[in-house]
């Protein structure tokens, strides 16, 4: 389980030296999908240390808020490259 967090901040304090190549919109939804994993992975913690889990139940909780973390990323640097599209084939209006 401590792997897992260790793994998840590196990875954290990785993404921020690579945050300027991201778009708003990525941005927001790493931001908010990271929040989430974080709070799931307390929780699990949490209920590992009450009884009320097994270890091998906090760990799943934790990988799957990640997996979900990281596909709403996805979907932030999807919604950023469509923006990017419609903005690229866009006309200038003469006035």
């Amino acid at each position: 389980m401590k792997t897992i967090i260790k793994t998840s901040m590196l990875a954290a304090a990785l993404s921020f030296g690579l945050a300027a190549c991201d778009g708003p919109k990525e941005n927001a939804m790493e931001d908010a999908g990271e929040a989430q994993a974080e709070a799931v992975n307390a929780q699990a913690e949490a209920s590992e240390a009450a009884g009320t889990m097994t270890d091998a139940q906090s760990d799943a909780a934790t990988k799957m808020a990640e997996d979900k973390a990281d596909t709403m990323e996805k979907q932030g640097e999807a919604a950023d490259k469509a923006d990017d599209h419609a903005t690229a084939g866009a006309t200038p209006s003469a006035t």
